[in-house]
């Protein structure tokens, strides 16, 4: 059996090849951001070979995407109409009346009208009232005009459809869309009441829009890749992952594109809960530093926690998601000196082309890599496995360019831009930790990502966190953690009641309503009803709020685990907040329910025998600002250190997709599951 995750990075492009469900093969190579298929198909072409496969013998192969996300952040999307109830054309520039920036005087307006300006919207006569009931009916005669109007004069590509409390009776916008349909077959049509059929308008509106702005440029290019990998020889249908990590068929994206938006760091997560699984370890803190971006998550529980509301390029967009924070800081975030004098890293990154300066591809901008090559860190000739020999004298003169300005020796400044880098990394993990009211020292840090093993120690010994877990192969585990996701999707609709007055028969009925929609969004995907897994969630405030927390329901519903939910909410909102006020009444606010199917796990096996002695292929100087500067370091083989042996640090593991710094005072040790467990902290 041959299975192939394919990961898609700003930088580099990850294939992994899970083999008879026991080897793995991973390889990467340079993504192509022009055409992202290129990349993708010279990767499994790669990944073939190494594993000795011929591609009519691929039975899955799943794929994180950016295309989504690019094509947003690039403003490269089609050209959207949208159908509003009369009278709310200026919902998009109305938005929520919040300002990222309150007191600069020459603000621009927060608006994100590039998804559709003010002339592609139509205000159409039709009226729902708060409890679904029709006040004035669809005026049909005006949906045909204005839909004539904006394909016959502005050319639009896709429509989406926003009606006035349509979350609670869809027929108006049922009957939009069948009368649009019948007039213009081909054209992407993204209707709010089915995409996201609850409340808050203004962010209904937003998925919607983002849905339809997306669609085309998805489908297109998910169809150049299937068709190009057809052409290599793989017929299976190609699998995507989704921004909660669930992965579902290509073919169904055509009903929600925009449930991709995060699609490529989900499976980062989705691999870090595996690792820590295999060394029975639930409670993680995953870290993805890759080139570009670096991404963090908490897992609770084996469980990645997972949010409904997210912002993404400034907007809030509300799409089933892990809950993650990502910063624009990676190996290649570029390094610069702020106009009152301060060193700043990123959010800019050299990216593929040019890359770093050591790369010697044209770059001359100092980055993270420059650094950690003059620092020691990285060994110039096995970079990338050896594939790409780094230049030495580059990163220094890249580093001096700011080294200068300040008044710093060239290594300062290397050091200079690791403990900058490092404090932005550990805000983000602050964030998703401490804020969520959760103690990071109860918790293991994951490192994956191609440059987090240099700076994952340093992380954990700041934040006190006792334990790093690196994976075998972290420079390629996002690509890993898509053979290991379930098969998922997430429904949710509307549900206003206090909980005090909430019928059990009425949350049983929305429940069954959701049900028809997810079992057959898994029978699509060819799982039997009988497989599917059902988790349902009810996003609960106390009365007065303005927003939500999850609190999960039991699947078979009765008054019992109704008035119990609200028990569950004020403990949850203890942990989180620090307090609870049981005197306030309790809400619900929306039902959501997450189907899904669990693959069997693959069952990894290493090759081994190898002594300490073998592993151990030399030493380098390398920087310890602890131990006084450059010291001789001892540089160990990864995948020779056999198991159970302790190795006290500072020494360097080197291996094909990334390096591992174990920093003085730490140990580390490879365990049953060929992770190694790096000891921080006693305790």
């Amino acid at each position: 059996m041959i299975e192939i995750g394919v990961d898609v990075g700003g930088t580099f492009t990850d294939v992994v090849c899970l083999k008879d469900e026991n080897r793995i093969f991973a390889t990467k190579v340079s993504s192509t951001p022009q055409n992202p298929a290129q990349g993708v198909v010279t990767g499994v072409d790669r990944i073939l070979k190494m594993a000795n496969c011929k591609a009519e013998q691929v039975e899955r192969i799943i794929h994180g995407t950016t295309v989504a996300t690019n094509t947003i952040l690039q403003k490269k999307g089609a050209k959207v109409g949208l159908l509003v109830t009369k009278g709310f054309e200026d919902i998009v520039e109305t938005g929520t009346q919040r300002r990222h920036t309150m007191y600069d005087y020459s603000m621009d307006p927060e608006a994100p009208t590039y998804l559709c300006p003010r002339y592609l919207r139509a205000g159409i006569v039709e009226r729902m009232d708060a409890t679904g009931a029709i006040v004035e009916p669809l005026n049909e005669e005006e949906v045909r005009s204005a839909v004539t109007e904006l394909v016959s004069s502005f050319h639009i590509e896709a429509l989406a459809i926003c009606y006035l409390f349509s979350f609670i009776n869809p027929v108006h916008e049922i009957r939009t869309k069948e009368i649009v349909q019948q007039m213009y077959p081909r054209l992407w049509i993204s209707m709010s009441s089915a995409l996201n059929p609850v409340f808050r308008e203004y962010r209904r509106v937003l998925v919607t829009l983002s849905d339809a702005y997306i669609r085309g440029s998805v489908l297109a290019y998910l169809g150049e890749l299937e068709k190009s990998l057809n052409d290599m020889g793989i017929q299976v249908g190609l699998q995507v992952i989704q921004s909660h990590g669930g992965i579902m068929g290509a073919k169904s994206v055509s009903e929600k594109a925009v449930a991709l938006l995060f699609s490529g760091p989900a499976a980062g997560v989705i691999g870090a809960v595996f690792a820590g699984e295999q060394s029975k370890v639930q409670n993680l803190i995953s870290i993805d530093l890759g080139g570009t971006s670096c991404d963090v998550a908490l897992v609770a529980g084996g469980r990645a926690l997972t949010t409904t509301e997210a912002e993404f390029a400034g907007y809030p967009l509300r799409v089933p998601m892990i809950d993650l924070t990502t910063i624009g800081a990676g190996g290649g975030s570029i390094a610069w000196i702020a106009p009152g004098g301060g060193l700043r890293v990123g959010p800019i990154s050299a990216g593929a082309e040019p890359g770093p300066a050591c790369y010697n591809r044209g770059g001359t901008l100092p980055t993270v890599t420059d650094a950690s090559l003059v620092l020691g860190y990285l060994n110039p000739s096995y970079f990338a496995g050896g594939e790409l020999t780094l230049s030495v004298e580059l990163a220094e003169k890249a580093v001096a360019s700011i080294a200068e300005p300040l008044d710093l020796d060239i290594v300062e400044a290397a050091y200079g831009i690791h403990k900058v880098i490092n404090e932005n990394m550990m805000n983000q993990i602050r964030f998703v930790s401490l804020k969520r009211g959760h103690d990071p020292r109860n918790f293991h840090l994951v490192l994956l990502g191609g440059a987090s093993s240099i700076h994952g120690g340093i992380l954990a010994r700041e934040l006190s966190i006792p334990y790093t877990i690196i994976p075998p192969s972290p420079g390629t585990l996002s690509a890993f953690g898509l053979l290991v996701a379930n098969i998922e999707h997430v429904y949710s609709k509307t549900f206003w009641k206090n909980a005090k007055e909430a019928k059990v028969e009425e949350a049983n009925s929305f429940f069954s309503e959701l049900d028809q929609l997810g079992i057959k969004a898994m029978e699509a995907d060819e799982v039997a009803q009988h497989q599917v897994n059902i988790r349902r969630v009810g996003e609960m405030r106390y009365v007065g709020q303005g927003w939500e927390l999850d609190v999960p329901l039991a699947k078979e519903m009765g008054s019992i685990e109704l008035s119990k939910a609200s028990e569950d909410f004020h403990n949850i909102y203890k942990a989180i907040y620090g307090f609870s006020t049981p005197e306030i009444e309790v809400e619900f606010v929306n039902l959501r329910a997450e189907y899904s199917f669990s693959l069997p796990r693959p069952h990894l096996t290493y090759k081994g025998g190898y002594s300490l002695s073998e592993a151990k292929k030399g030493t380098r100087r390398a920087y310890f600002r602890e131990l006084g500067g450059y010291v001789e370091v001892p540089l160990y083989e990864r995948h020779r250190i056999p198991r159970g042996e302790t190795l006290t640090g500072p020494l360097i593991i080197e291996q094909p997709d990334t390096t591992s710094v174990i920093y003085p005072g730490q140990t580390c040790h490879v365990d049953e599951a060929h992770n190694i467990i790096v000891k921080v902290k006693e305790g």
